[in-house]
């Protein structure tokens, strides 16, 4: 939490950040019967202006290697991960690793519900790692993921 001082009080600010993992750059176009119709930017405008006490930021890569690189770093500062590993989710020992070495809690992310689709997709590597799982709520998921740190 980053703190500052006025005259008269003490505010505590909440540091969050929203990480991506692969393919939900294309969020508004892709899949669009499983993922809807709206931009991970336009739902992230929602979000700052739904929580605007809490310092929200947002990251997406498809590299791997990047995503743990992010865990890394934010993962000893900020108060909170939401972490959409995408695809990543049912494949990556290292991001597992990753979420296990830092300290900052993670709570992993689906728009769709996994356990609704493919055999492969109801088995998560990152959640036994994770503070909590959600999934099947569409954007909302990473609401309920903010309101679950407040």
């Amino acid at each position: 939490m980053s703190i500052f001082v006025n005259s008269l009080h003490i505010y505590s600010i909440m540091k969050l950040i929203i990480i991506n993992g692969p393919n939900l750059n294309l969020l508004g176009t892709r899949e669009t019967n499983v993922y809807g119709n709206q931009t991970f930017e336009e739902y992230f405008l929602t979000l700052k202006k739904k929580f605007p006490e809490i310092d929200l930021t947002s990251y997406q890569s498809n590299v791997e290697g990047e995503l743990i690189n992010k865990l890394h770093e934010v993962g000893f500062s900020y108060d909170g991960i939401i972490l959409n590993a995408g695809g990543y989710t049912h494949t990556s020992v290292a991001l597992r690793d990753a979420i296990a070495s830092i300290k900052t809690p993670v709570i992993e992310v689906h728009i769709s519900n996994v356990f609704a689709r493919e055999d492969f997709r109801h088995h998560s590597l990152i959640a036994a790692k994770c503070k909590g799982s959600i999934s099947g709520f569409g954007m909302d998921s990473y609401r309920l993921a903010i309101e679950s740190f407040i």
